[in-house]
């Protein structure tokens, strides 16, 4: 078993690496510092284009997948999406990332 980031960690380097980038990056929600899920908002000035978080990829491997509501341009419906996950697991993490490319932002998950 290897070590493991805390999530409190996680979100302040991802957050600094954002920002290293020219982006900008908002705890909307905290979640549990040690353990907490992540779920991470990518935008495109202020319009959420992807929403990602840790999962089990098609090949059963780690890793941050895709997830969310099919349509990202209903705002009703990404409150709707936000709201049922956070009251779901009140451990969750919603942070949003934005002004960085979204190939970028993945390439820097890839690299966590």
């Amino acid at each position: 078993m290897s070590a493991r980031l805390t999530s409190a960690l996680l979100v302040s380097a991802l957050i600094r690496k954002v920002e290293s980038e020219g982006g900008t990056a908002m705890v909307l929600a905290k979640g549990d510092a040690t353990a907490g899920a992540l779920l991470l908002l990518i935008a495109d000035r202020g319009r959420t284009v992807a929403i990602r978080e840790r999962g089990l990829r098609p090949d059963g491997s780690p890793g941050w997948i895709s997830t969310g509501p099919a349509d990202l341009d209903d705002g009703e419906g990404l409150a709707s999406y936000l709201e049922r996950r956070r009251k779901f697991d009140s451990d969750l993490w919603l942070v949003e990332l934005d002004g960085v490319a979204l190939d970028t932002i993945d390439a820097l998950l890839a690299a966590m």
